[in-house]
């Protein structure tokens, strides 16, 4: 969990005027020709408010003139209030992005970046679930009421279409193709994938269609599959608390998130015989590398498989 380090979200509003106007600038290039997600842009925008922040505190007015030593200082001090590796380097990154609009924008040289190197990232395999915890955390929520249908259709349908939680709660009805067990999921960017999905997750879904939903829409409801109590979207955070209700209620004494799903997805796909290709593509995965974590051999199998093809096995 970021501490002290990060900045809170009305940190703008503490900024001078100027340094205000050049990050709005800054992200208003960055989406600029390229589709990104909002999670993209808030990380670009949480990132350099903390280090447009940490300039003011240590007395450079104007990023143009950071030096190095500026930039290193706040790595250390990332580091020193317990932040990952991932999320200094992704620092790093979002720092020297900035600095590159600088200096395009004429108003930087040369980029306080150069030369600095990014923590090294240890790729740890991801937290997945056994087949018997994710029959457990299924069968957790309540089915009898109307969020109850919802959190097992939810429950449901992240397992078993792998989808990342923003895909899930941006879905709308007409995504759902559910006579053919199918999900039109909408991914990062302009990316689209179809994934199938099983019988129970189509029987969840259609239940909470048909009897949960209409109860929890509001008269000013859209389209998006997945509501609160008060017929909205259902949020990031709203997705993260249904899962670890039901994660509770399960007893499985560990951490369970959205992701945990998709990971588990991935996980007992590979386990199951799939191709890494045939996963990448559910996944909605760009490069096959990202995909290749999900890959878990134990050494028996290896050394049967080595034992059964080697010539001198």
């Amino acid at each position: 969990m970021e501490r002290s380090a990060t900045p809170g979200r009305d940190a703008a509003a503490e900024l001078p005027p100027a340094l205000h106007s050049l990050l709005c600038r800054f992200l208003d290039w960055t989406a600029t020709g390229r589709p990104l997600a909002d999670n993209t842009l808030e990380a670009y925008r949480r990132d350099l408010l903390r280090y447009l922040s940490h300039l003011v505190e240590t007395g450079v007015a104007d990023p143009a003139y950071a030096a190095p030593a500026d930039v290193k200082s706040l790595l250390a001090r990332l580091e020193a209030d317990g932040l990952s590796a991932r999320t200094v380097a992704r620092n790093l990154s979002s720092i020297r992005r900035f600095h590159r609009f600088l200096q395009n924008s004429g108003s930087s040289s040369p980029n306080p970046t150069d030369g600095l190197d990014a923590p090294k990232l240890l790729r740890q395999p991801p937290d997945v679930l056994t087949f018997e915890e994710i029959e457990r955390l299924l069968g957790g929520p309540n089915s009898g009421d109307p969020q109850g249908l919802r959190d097992s259709a939810i429950l449901e349908l992240l397992y078993a279409a792998g989808l990342r939680v923003t895909e899930l709660i941006s879905l709308a009805e007409q995504q759902l193709l559910l006579d053919a067990g199918l999900v039109r999921v909408a991914g990062k960017g302009t990316r689209e994938r179809l994934v199938p999905v099983g019988r129970p997750a189509v029987a969840a879904v259609e239940a909470y269609l048909r009897e949960g939903r209409p109860f929890l829409a509001a008269p000013d409801s859209d389209d998006t599959v997945f509501l609160n109590a008060k017929g909205r979207a259902l949020s990031r955070m709203g997705v993260w608390k249904i899962i670890q209700a039901a994660a509770r209620r399960a007893a499985l004494g560990k951490r369970v998130s959205p992701h945990t799903l998709r990971h588990s997805f991935a996980a007992h796909l590979l386990d199951g015989g799939a191709s890494l290709r045939d996963v990448q593509e559910l996944l909605g995965h760009v490069d096959i590398s990202t995909t290749q974590v999900y890959t878990r051999i134990d050494p028996q199998t290896l050394k049967e498989m080595h034992g059964t093809y080697h010539p001198r096995g």
